[in-house]
């Protein structure tokens, strides 16, 4: 068992219950927010944020880790405010989202650059998890980094070799945004075990996007979370297809390798409101409990294999 870190305080593992791995509160660019959102209203969203997520938790779910990083937006006081309103754990994280540069703010200051100083980011990412982020004394419990199509470029790398030193001085977990159809789940392992990660501790994201068993198997004998957590991107893969998939590795024995999530939101800016229900109607946060779930069940999936999705491996990730 161990402690975790949660917004509103400290949660015993064994507490966490049914955890979604992958859901964001709000993907939202401050900066763009503030100069040309016009319509933006924080109580607004504040109490619809607040609605959802009460209703997540009416439907079973008990914990979500929302992996909102530096890249995505994250502000720790609007999350806090949500948190205090409702019964259910938000995890936060640390890290940095992007598929190729890293921000300015790190580009002239590192190892061998104009300013030859430690990498900042694991310093940044250690003072996260260990003293808190910003003045708000809620403490990141995982890191977050990202490998997509582009590969492993200058900036992915740097970031990924970072989290993955901060992860091997504090233990702290890692969740990983990947394509599986690069494969880049196998890149991500090969740089974390480099930097001493311990992959039974990482989850490689977006892994149910593919239907190639091949693959997502190798990820997971070299022991990480297979991350299949977009349900509701029917865009990207069909729901039948994402189901089937999490059907054959369950009936081959990685249960225990599997973790849930729809990588949803309250509110995300990459596009507008209307247009993203017309595209992806079931990309909230309901659609595992109401339709996910069910599915696996009538395909065979025993109650023991969802639990094991939804409660120990989550448990074990933190522990």
């Amino acid at each position: 068992m161990s402690t975790v870190s949660t917004v509103t305080g400290h949660v015993e593992s064994e507490d966490l219950g049914k955890v979604l791995v992958h859901e964001h509160v709000f993907v939202l660019g401050e900066e763009y927010r503030e100069n040309y959102q016009r319509d933006w209203d924080d109580e607004e969203k504040i109490a619809e944020a607040v609605r959802d997520l009460r209703e997540l938790k009416s439907l079973g779910i008990d914990t979500i880790m929302d992996p909102t990083v530096l890249g995505l937006g994250r502000y720790i006081p609007r999350i806090q405010r949500i948190a205090e309103q409702i019964d259910l754990n938000i995890i936060v994280a640390t890290g940095l989202y992007t598929y190729n540069d890293i921000p300015f703010q790190f580009h002239h200051t590192g190892p061998g650059l104009l300013f030859d100083v430690p990498e900042p980011l694991v310093t940044l990412f250690v003072g996260d998890l260990t003293e808190g982020i910003a003045d708000t004394g809620v403490k990141a419990a995982f890191l977050k980094c990202a490998i997509e199509e582009q590969g492993l470029t200058p900036g992915v790398e740097r970031v990924m070799r970072a989290v993955g030193q901060a992860s091997a001085q504090t233990g702290a977990p890692i969740t990983v945004h990947t394509n599986p159809h690069t494969q880049s789940g196998l890149v991500a392992q090969r740089v974390l075990a480099d930097e001493g990660v311990d992959l039974t501790k990482v989850v490689i994201g977006h892994s149910g996007d593919t239907t190639d068993l091949d693959y997502l198997m190798r990820v997971a004998d070299a022991g990480s979370i297979l991350g299949m957590d977009r349900f509701g991107l029917d865009v990207l893969l069909p729901f039948e297809d994402r189901i089937n998939t999490i059907v054959a590795l369950a009936a081959k024995g990685y249960a225990d390798r599997m973790a849930l999530a729809h990588d949803a939101a309250c509110f995300i800016d990459w596009f507008a409101p209307e247009a993203k229900k017309q595209a992806v109607p079931k990309w909230n946060y309901r659609h595992i409990s109401q339709d996910v779930l069910p599915a696996l069940r009538d395909r065979g999936v025993t109650d023991a294999a969802i639990e094991t999705m939804l409660v120990d491996v989550p448990r074990r990730h933190f522990e």
